[in-house]
């Protein structure tokens, strides 16, 4: 393992630091992720330093070599400050030690020494340190084996890892997140740590928890993350509707699939595929409400009828509860829950093409992605099943491919305007209008007229007439 860290301090940005944490009098290290991420060949444009003393005075000092002092941010009460330089985000710190109180992860805060920085820190991998000094110049400091435990792609904590996470619970979402990310082992012990203080999660903001889902939802495969949340007993304390979907029941010998399991293989399927976070956010939420629909009919077995209707009402309360965005992401997610289930009705040769217009019409852009969704959806042990339900599937791409070339029905707008169809009768604003419109849009997506202007109109004006309107003379 390297241990000469040199090399890789080819920006600018560091000698600079190196001569003003000199002229100062004060120790200064690269610290954190950038440390541990060029160590493992990955990228990372945050750059994290600390300095034994004077962090914002340091900042202060190489914001104005860089020439970007108007744009340095200070944080006086968490004793920061952050520079921009083009791609890289820099934050100065200076060393300190925390302590914590029982019902807060927000910890009280004193200067400190360099081991006491070190010790503070979630990770091992994430406690070494760079030094930035000319004496010592880029000399790994590496205080818990850090360097041991990238090596054997290990998470452990600095201190006693039940002190670590009790301290501040938010780090065993963390340990969750690097091991799925980095695709790294957590260490036995803090493992276990993790399971002892779970309900310890509860304190933490769900911004926080929101933040740490997302990362491993954008894990090349995320169900690694789902698996530890659940068995580590974090789960049932954030997201009890996911901890639901699992298990198995069985009446009169007939059993479902475990929809847990089968969620989280249509999430690693769509992340195969995509890196949309929102699209394997509707993956992960496209069966949400299958426990609450699960009945067993004697002659049916298991059903789960409106399953993707209910779910679609769930989703806002998720997305609430976790402090998702409540805006179009979540109606997009919401969307592709709902329709989860149609493009495989699609399937039968006696589906009219006015069933995938209406499809079409009501997906718009997002049919690939429901598609996509629905292909992803298709899971079985048995391969004879799944490559059948797939040929049935390339047919229906097929039959919504000819349909959307033939009708170009996708984010159509029926071509009778309230505007036109004021100005024809000479009205104002009016129920009326609403169902002039509708009857075109529906005549269209019935197929009984063409996509059409001309033939729009002339059917808007014999509706009308049904109606009691009549066009008013030029």
């Amino acid at each position: 393992m390297i241990r000469d860290f040199k090399p890789y301090l080819t920006h600018t940005v560091f000698s600079i630091i190196s001569e003003e944490a000199d002229k100062l009098g004060v120790e200064a290290y690269l610290v954190g992720g950038f440390v541990r991420d060029t160590l493992l060949g990955r990228t990372c444009n945050d750059i994290d330093i600390m300095s034994v003393g004077k962090g914002i005075d340091l900042a202060e000092r190489v914001a104005e070599r860089l020439d970007l002092t108007a744009k340095m941010v200070v944080y006086k009460n968490f004793g920061t400050a952050l520079i921009h330089q083009d791609d890289l985000e820099i934050e100065f710190v200076g060393a300190r030690k925390e302590s914590y109180r029982a019902n807060s992860r927000k910890p009280i805060v004193e200067d400190g020494t360099l081991e006491d920085d070190l010790s503070r820190r979630d990770f091992t991998i994430n406690a070494l340190a760079v030094r930035l000094n000319h004496q010592g110049y880029g000399d790994i400091v590496d205080l818990f084996d850090g360097l041991s435990h990238l090596e054997k792609r290990l998470l452990k904590t600095p201190l006693e890892a039940n002190v670590t996470y009790s301290d501040d619970p938010l780090r065993m979402m963390r340990a969750i997140r690097f091991s799925v990310q980095l695709n790294f082992e957590i260490e036995a012990d803090s493992l276990n740590a993790i399971s002892v203080n779970a309900s310890r999660i509860k304190i933490v903001s769900s911004e926080r928890i929101a933040d740490e889902l997302n990362k491993i939802m954008l894990a090349p495969k995320p169900s690694f993350g789902f698996y530890k949340l659940s068995d580590t007993g974090l789960l049932p304390f954030f997201f009890t509707e996911i901890e639901a979907l699992k298990g198995i029941e069985y009446v009169n010998g007939k059993g479902h699939k475990d929809n847990f399991i089968h969620t989280l293989q249509v999430l690693d399927n769509v992340a195969l595929q995509s890196d949309n976070l929102w699209l394997r956010w509707a993956a992960l939420l496209h069966d949400i409400a299958k426990p609450a629909t699960k009945r067993f009919e004697p002659d049916e077995g298991w059903t789960f009828h409106g399953h993707e209707e209910l779910g679609a009402r769930m989703v806002p309360r998720i997305f609430r509860k976790l402090s998702l965005p409540l805006n179009e992401k979540m109606k997009y997610v919401q969307k592709l829950v709902r329709l989860h289930l149609r493009p495989i009705a699609l399937v039968s040769d006696e589906i009219t093409d006015s069933a995938v217009r209406r499809l079409l019409f009501e997906v718009g852009d997002d049919i690939d992605d429901l598609m996509l969704l629905c292909g992803a959806d298709i899971t079985s042990k048995n391969e004879r099943k799944v490559k059948q339900y797939l040929q049935n599937f390339q047919s229906v791409k097929i039959k919504l491919q000819e349909v959307e070339e033939k009708d170009r029905i996708r984010n159509f707008q029926p071509p009778v305007t309230g505007e036109k169809i004021m100005e024809t009768f000479g009205i104002g604003p009016c129920p009326e209008i609403g169902i002039l419109k509708n009857a075109v849009k529906d005549a269209i997506l019935d197929g009984i007229i063409e996509n059409d202007a001309e033939q729009a109109f002339r059917f808007m004006t014999k509706v009308a007439a049904d109606i009691g309107l009549n066009p008013i003379k030029p």
